[in-house]
């Protein structure tokens, strides 16, 4: 979603048209935009600046470094994520979802699975996704402490998914040279691999709402071990 700001023609005092103010809005956007277009390789603190016709070193005063432009762009990213939904219902159908509109929102935006599998979101669409898992596992009777890992758990292995699907439809052949390996194999050798030849690629949606289930399943059934003493962590979302 582009920031009207940022379109915004500006006309000067004589008249001409001009930059409109630089602002972290206005930075986020567009490195969204070039990370779009290239990849979060292509996305460096040089070619925002230059996409905004300005130098590197005056992004510094909106952002402290590229890793947190990064984790600003990610959050941006993921606003499309739907939370919201019916406080009705099986907590498991709608954890679901959610976490299928997740997968969707990374699949769909160009490069931001990729970024997503490497930088920790930052902002207020990973506080609320975060804060809509936290009250679905909440509602399943899931322990607070078990809750948090588990809403770990759950994105990241999401965030696998999209950025692995992302990489096949960047690929002329989606399934690559595993597929044509699992489907010559010889019966006579590899007997189990060759009966269940057609499975390892099969499913589609269906089999993201399995390994949610599973996913799910061992959650409820594997208490978070006690731990002892503070220890830091950073909460990874996307």
């Amino acid at each position: 979603m582009r920031d009207p700001f940022v379109d915004r023609k500006v006309t000067s005092r004589r008249g001409g048209p001009t930059k409109a103010p630089l602002s972290q809005e206005a930075i986020v956007t567009a490195a969204l935009e070039l990370l779009s277009r290239e990849g979060p390789e292509g996305m460096s603190l040089r070619k925002v600046a230059q996409s905004l016709e300005t130098g590197a070193a005056s992004l510094y005063a909106y952002v402290e470094s590229l890793e947190e432009l990064q984790a600003l762009v990610c959050d941006r990213g993921l606003a499309d994520v739907k939370v919201a939904g019916s406080s009705k219902g099986d907590w498991r159908k709608r954890l679901v979802r959610l976490l299928t509109s997740y997968l969707l929102v990374l699949i769909r935006t160009p490069g931001l699975a990729q970024l997503a599998m490497k930088t920790i979101a930052v902002g207020p669409n990973a506080l609320r996704i975060l804060e809509a898992i936290l009250g679905l596992l909440e509602a399943g009777g899931v322990e607070r402490g078990t809750a948090a890992w588990a809403s770990d758990l759950l994105t990241l292995h999401v965030t696998a998914i999209a950025a692995a699907q992302s990489d096949r439809q960047q690929r002329a052949d989606p399934l690559g040279p595993a597929a044509l390996v699992i489907d010559s194999v010889s019966p006579a050798r590899y007997p189990l691999i060759f009966a269940a030849r057609e499975d390892p690629f099969s499913g589609g949606p269906r089999r993201l709402a399995w390994v949610l289930d599973v996913l799910v399943a061992g959650i409820l059934n594997t208490p978070r071990p006690p731990t002892t003493g503070k220890t830091l962590s950073k909460k990874r979302m996307a």
